[in-house]
Parts: structure tokens; sequence; C-alpha cells
């Protein structure tokens, strides 16, 4: 354990081995990748699809001796035991901060297939980690914005048809699917803008999580509903890196994947659209009330200095 080291080495330390792992495993990626591109059926899908996880799974394995080689954090975790990497499943969590992410790897590696991210089509000029997107076959987003679609409606509906082609090739292999409801992270700003109704969360986009259960409901075994709190505030990724991330709450609810609402047109229906919202809107004011809990169980019970 290097947390004993000055805050600035360990970032340096931790940041150093983060890079040389992305640069171990993403050629190795791009190589089975590539063969997949220029070998487009099914069978030789079947084949490689499988390297390409273990692969990812490695380098997010590699990632989770970094972190407990560098940091100090104090892990309190529920609801990850009995899950199968074997299945599908939906995750869908809340958003504060680029190391929830890393947090959820962390957590889940190996106990669930790989999550599988919808990311912002800029990000796919990030070295090195947009080829490992892109490898590993993470949907690329466009959102734009209502007035953006109001001139130009065509583009209307993109990103939906972008979901279901990635959700038809995810039923070919276990899969989770990864779905921050939020749209984006949580700030105070934000939340203000929006007059959100919930304490700690954004107002949430329930037309992903409908497209998905739409296209794959059926193979989903469960929604995994994932909270995520950080008592001393939602750390920076430098806040992360340097081992100033004291305390991180994980709680994990395995839900019944809603029949009811798995074929219905979230788009065209008003009234399949307003159910799935009612659904998605309790979903939200239980994640509120279980964060104010958690927070004020921590905050009762400091961590020792």
């Amino acid at each position: 354990m290097l947390n004993f080291l000055p805050s600035i080495l360990v970032g340096v330390i931790a940041s150093a081995l983060m890079v040389l792992n992305a640069l171990f495993w993403v050629p190795i990626l791009l190589i089975f990748a590539s063969l997949k591109l220029v070998l487009p059926f099914k069978a030789v899908r079947l084949a490689i699809d499988p390297i390409l996880l273990f692969i990812a799974e490695s380098w997010i394995a590699c990632n989770s001796g970094w972190m407990a080689l560098t940091q100090r954090t104090s892990w309190d975790v529920q609801g990850i035991e009995g899950l199968d990497p074997h299945s599908w499943y939906l995750v869908n969590s809340n958003h504060q901060s680029w190391v929830d992410i890393l947090v959820l790897q962390h957590l889940l590696n190996r106990r669930i297939p790989l999550l599988k991210f919808f990311i912002k089509q800029e990000l796919i000029w990030v070295p090195v980690m947009g080829l490992a997107w892109w490898a590993l076959e993470f949907p690329f987003m466009r959102r734009h914005s209502e007035d953006y679609l109001k001139k130009h409606p065509e583009m209307r509906g993109k990103d939906q048809e972008t979901t279901r082609k990635a959700c038809e090739k995810y039923a070919l292999i276990p899969t989770s699917v990864m779905n921050f409801l939020e749209g984006t992270r949580f700030t105070a700003a934000k939340h203000a803008k929006q007059k959100s109704p919930y304490r700690h969360l954004l107002k949430p986009k329930a037309g992903g999580m409908a497209l998905a259960l739409n296209a794959m409901g059926d193979k989903f075994q469960a929604i995994l509903d994932v909270t995520i709190v950080y008592p001393d505030g939602a750390p920076t990724f430098g806040h992360f890196v340097t081992g100033k991330m004291q305390r991180v709450v994980v709680r994990v609810r395995t839900l019944p994947v809603p029949q009811h609402l798995l074929h219905g047109d979230y788009g065209q229906d008003p009234a399949f659209r307003e159910a799935f919202s009612q659904w998605v809107q309790q979903l939200w004011r239980d994640k509120d009330a279980q964060i104010t809990a958690l927070l004020k169980q921590a905050h009762k019970h400091p961590p020792a200095s």
C-alpha cells in the first residue's frame, strides 16, 4: 500500500499505472476487434466477442489492482452477492462524478457481464480510450438540443436507432447495459436549473431505458439499481487518483424486469410513456430517500482521523 506517500506522488504513481495499463491492453483489444471488422460474420463475432470481453475484464482487474495499491478508500458495499456473470442485466445508477465508472467497474467486474455504457459521440476522439470504446462496441450517441432538432428534424430518433442496433448485437452474448438515467453528472447548478423535485438527483430521462427494455427485455434477467454515495462529497478524478477519496457507499438492488413495460412504444404512445415515466419516478423517489438515509448514517460514523 502506497497511500502513506504524499498525495501528489500517489497521484503520479496511480496515473502512470492507469496509463500503462491502458497502453498494454488496448493494442491487444484492437487486434481482435479488427479481425471482427474485416470478417463481419456471426460465427466470427461469436468466437471473438468472448475474447474481447476477457481482455476488457482483465484490463479492469488491473485497474482494481493499482487502485488497491494507491488508494485508502473505505468501501461500504451491499447487494452484489449472487449475481450471474453469464446472464444479461440492465444496470442503472445515479451519476455524480467520472469516478462513478471506476467504482462500478471495480465492484461489478466478473460478477456480471462487462458493462456497456452509452457514450457521447465526441468522446470517440479521446486518445486510446476512444479506440477501446469503439472496439468494445460501446454505442456513441449524438445528443442534440430541442432547438437543433426543430431545425434538423431528420436527426430526431437517430440516438434511438443507435440504441436499438446496439441492443441487437448485445442479444448475442451476455451483456450488462449501463444507463445513467440522469443523462449527465449531478451538480448543484444543474439541480437548481432543472428545479428537480428530488433532493439528491436530477430528473430522470426514461427514454433510453424504455428503448433498451423494448429491444432486449426478454433477455434481461433483472434490473440492477445501483446507488452510489460519497459521504465526504463527490470526488473529482484528481481527488481520486491522489488518494483523497476516503469513503464510498454503494447499495445494489436486484429488481424484477417490469413485464408490463417491455413492449410499448415510448416515443409514440402517450399512455405507455406516462406509465413508464411513473415507474421511473417511483424508482427515483426510492433512490432519493435511500441516499438521504445513507448520508445520515455515514455522518453519524465519520472516518477515523
